[in-house]
């Protein structure tokens, strides 16, 4: 199967999550794919955007309703 060129655009830059060691960031960012509509993006990305891993993209809607499943989550309650 030929591979496709896949298209991406940074719309806006929301913030760095992680960096690992190799130099790549975990970031989250508004991003329209194959010049589709713009959702929200968290993914690891190479040095200069010139690669990108697998991550997640959400709707408006998606976000919304995280935002409320996080509402009154503590990240630091967690059972270990």
């Amino acid at each position: 199967m030929p591979k496709t060129d896949i298209k991406y655009e940074i719309v806006k830059p929301l913030g760095i999550l992680a960096t690992n060691k190799s130099g790549w960031n975990r970031e989250i960012n508004i991003v329209k794919w194959n010049e589709g509509k713009a959702k929200v993006d968290i993914r690891d990305w190479g040095p200069d955007h010139e690669k990108v891993g697998k991550g997640i993209s959400l709707s408006a809607e998606e976000i919304a309703i995280l935002k409320e499943l996080l509402a009154d989550y503590d990240p630091y309650e967690i059972e270990e």
